[in-house]
Parts: structure tokens; sequence; C-alpha cells
């Protein structure tokens, strides 16, 4: 009974969470129809509520707003609506902020967050998976040498906290797999491995048992 219970859990409760976060994140996104006129809401239109029409809105008006960011016109719009911004003071730091990290990472010509390394971390011995960033900047060159670079290291199983430590080059050695195989690495606590097979501890940990049953039997 146990063993069918655990089988039962290990069906349902991916697919739930699955189904939750996709609830959240739509009844998120259906907030943005209060943009538009009552009398255009899907709801009245169609006389029930449909979940999915706020994605669509949301992509939408993305769109729009990069092509109009893309031509003349909408460039000067975009700088005048910054320099506004730049002028507010709280609003400044958080917006500069946030630009900076978004610029970084969703430039096409970026190489932010592009590649997973090993970096020993938190103590000498002991190895972390880090997403390498980048240059330090200037101010800490000037200190620590221009041979540095920046690596994020998330905890687990939350990949959006973490340690930004920074050290040199051959510091970090590099392996065969990519961001997305190590963010479920550290989200997965270590279960889910990057080749998609067993992790080597627990063939390790296999090994040695048959070899103690083994060396029983004799």
């Amino acid at each position: 009974m146990r063993k069918y219970f655990i089988t039962g859990l290990l069906i349902w409760v991916p697919l739930g969470i699955t189904l939750w976060v996709l609830h959240a994140i739509l009844g998120t996104l259906d907030r943005t129809l209060d943009l538009l006129p009552g009398a255009w809401h899907p709801d009245r239109l169609l006389g029930f509520h449909l979940p999915g029409f706020g994605l669509l809105l949301t992509l939408l008006i993305v769109l729009v707003t990069g092509v109009l960011a893309a031509n003349f016109i909408g460039a000067r719009l975009l700088r005048w609506w910054e320099n506004l911004l730049s002028r507010i003071p709280i609003v400044r730091s958080i917006y500069s902020s946030v630009k900076q990290v978004s610029d970084t990472m969703l430039s096409p010509k970026g190489n932010a967050f592009r590649k997973a390394a090993l970096v020993e971390f938190p103590r000498r011995g002991q190895w972390a998976i880090g997403l390498v960033v980048g240059s330090p900047g200037a101010a800490i060159e000037q200190v620590l040498g221009a041979n540095v670079v920046t690596v994020f290291v998330p905890t687990a199983p939350n990949p959006t906290s973490g340690y930004t430590v920074i050290v040199p080059p051959s510091e970090l050695k590099e392996c065969d797999m990519s961001v997305d195989d190590a963010l479920r690495f550290i989200v997965s606590l270590g279960v889910v491995t990057p080749s998609g097979s067993r992790s080597r501890a627990a063939v390790l940990t296999s090994d040695s048992a048959a070899a103690s049953s083994q060396a029983a039997v004799s």
C-alpha cells in the first residue's frame, strides 16, 4: 500500500505544482485586462471567464512596445521617458538598477548567465555550480587586477537567491553543462543530474552495498 501511495504522489505532486504555478501566472497576467474599457472585457463579450486573455494582451503590449521603440520617434519617446524617471529620487535608483540587470541578462549580445562553471565555494575542497556573469567593473579590477570574473552561485532549492563571488578565471572549472541543466541540478538538490543518469554518489553507494553483500556471502 505504501509503495502505491508514493507512486501516486510522484505522479500528482509535479502535476499539481505545475498547474498551480500556471494558474498563478495566468491569474496575475489577467489583471492586465483592467487596462481595457469595461465593454471590451472578454468576460462581458463571451459571457463567461476564460483564462489566458491577459497573457495574450501582455504579449501584444510587449510586441507593440518593441515595434514602437525600434523606430526613430519611439526611440526619442523612450529617451524622454527614461530622462523623466531619472529625475525622480527613489524611482531613479530602482529603475536604473533594474534596467542594468535586464539589459545585461536579456541582451542578445551579452554573455552574462550564458555559461555554467564549477567554483570552489564556500571553502576550499567544496565545489558549487556558478553562473558566469562577466567583468566586475573597473573599480574592483583596480584592486584585484583585470584578470577576475564575477560568478553568481545560486542557492538550492531557490536559485533566485545566492552569492556573488569574484574569482580569477583559473579557479573556475568549465564543464559540459548548459545553464538550464545547472538550474535543474540546483533546484532538485542534486537529484536531477545534467547527464540524466544517477549521480556518482548514488553509483558509489550502490557499488559499496553490492561489494559488502558479496563479501558477506563469501
